[in-house]
């Protein structure tokens, strides 16, 4: 690795509005909510802000910087609109962290800002793929990521009833966790009973292996590492960013396994690396990754190496991804709780892992974190971008 982002940049504030179906609001409101959350946490006002970074998969401003600059009232600053599928997120805050790394500013901003609910979807749409021929299939999201689940049961032995277990605790778990945080869209506990019998989505995903859509925003104050306690006493430094971003190959190729995403695997090494981390499973503190569907984020224990291949199950059904277990994995809630506006789901993981590092996760809290992971999917298996940021404290 030729460079490298480690301890070179802090978060010295952050911000995060409530998630959910927020029709008094539009994404200006959203904007100005969670950037001036992050502005009073950092103690700088806007005339602060050097330069800045604004993550929409959807248009906000006719697909330019205004959608910031207009509501933050930031006249003549340079804003760059960043979009990449459901890594958006990171990828604005990415591109931040490289900027003051590189030493051309010393404050920026990243935010990122979705206002799906009004656009009357009840699920993120297909989408565009570049195309390398005419063979590849069209497919829901749903259906795609069933078939990770169905080619996962049988490679790995479970019948349709062990397999149907095994998702479903990974919803409890994150709707335990989600009911803790009066920020998330959806803020009830479920049963197992519950999960497994749920109306059918895409066989074997019921409704409550799905994530839902959701409005909402988050931001985040970026300076040098060497500047960050001129700000707070407990800045959260980065300790890695990776994207990994498929050829598409497993979109049209029959021997494509499905039962691991392979850029998650390389963007997890790279960032390990990045950050000096030999045991994953040992050093991550805790994760936020991308549940878009709950067999994602069994496949992504694996893919992350926090489990054996084959054998997230028993680390999902034994609770060590719990709250309380040994890498607690969606401690506000997750995707499932708070809903994928696209663009903003990146900075708000990240805003769970700033708030742990400090001590302020409230009933949510981890004891002792030292290091978060975040983690985003965007697109489907055999075709997708993979974002992987580490985040901890000096």
């Amino acid at each position: 690795m030729s460079g490298s982002i480690k301890d070179r940049v802090a978060i010295v504030g952050m911000g995060c509005t409530r998630f959910g179906e927020l029709w008094d609001k539009s994404a200006s409101d959203l904007v100005v909510d969670a950037a001036y959350e992050a502005f009073e946490d950092a103690g700088v006002e806007p005339k602060d802000i050097q330069a800045a970074w604004v993550g929409a998969s959807y248009d906000i401003s006719a697909k330019t910087g205004m959608g910031l600059t207009a509501p933050l009232r930031l006249q003549g600053i340079p804003v760059t609109r960043i979009e990449n599928a459901c890594a958006t997120g990171t990828d604005t805050f990415r591109n931040a962290c490289y900027a003051v790394a590189a030493g051309i500013y010393d404050i920026v901003l990243a935010l990122g800002v979705e206002k799906i609910k009004d656009m009357g979807f009840s699920g993120l749409g297909v989408g565009y793929y570049p195309g390398v021929s005419n063979t590849q299939p069209m497919l829901t999201a749903p259906g795609a990521f069933a078939m990770l689940a169905t080619r996962y049961f049988e490679k790995y032995g479970l019948t349709y009833e062990e397999g149907k277990r095994a998702l479903g605790a990974i919803s409890v778990k994150s709707h335990a966790n989600g009911s803790l945080n009066p920020q998330a869209h959806f803020q009830n506990k479920v049963t197992l009973e519950q999960v497994v019998n749920a109306p059918i989505i895409a066989e074997p995903l019921g409704l409550f292996d799905c994530c839902g859509v959701s409005d909402g925003a988050a931001a985040a104050i970026i300076t040098r590492a060497e500047l960050a306690k001129n700000f707070r006493p407990d800045p959260v430094y980065v300790k890695a960013l990776q994207i990994s971003v498929s050829a598409d190959y497993g979109r049209v190729s029959t021997s494509y396994d499905f039962t691991e995403i392979k850029e998650t695997y390389i963007a997890g090494q790279r960032a390990y690396e990045e950050a000096g981390i030999k045991n994953p499973r040992e050093e991550i503190s805790m994760a936020e990754v991308h549940d878009c569907f709950s067999i994602t984020e069994l496949v992504t224990m694996e893919d992350l190496q926090f489990s054996p291949r084959g054998r997230a199950r028993e680390d999902i059904e034994s609770g060590f991804f719990n709250l309380d277990g040994g890498l607690p994995v969606q401690p506000d809630g997750g995707l499932k709780c708070f809903g994928h506006p696209v663009g903003a789901s990146g900075l708000r993981m990240l805003y769970e892992m700033y708030l742990q590092l400090q001590g302020r996760a409230e009933k949510r809290q981890i004891k002792n974190p030292r290091l978060g992971l975040t983690h985003n999917l965007g697109g489907q298996p055999g075709g997708c971008t993979i974002s992987v940021c580490i985040v901890g404290l000096k």
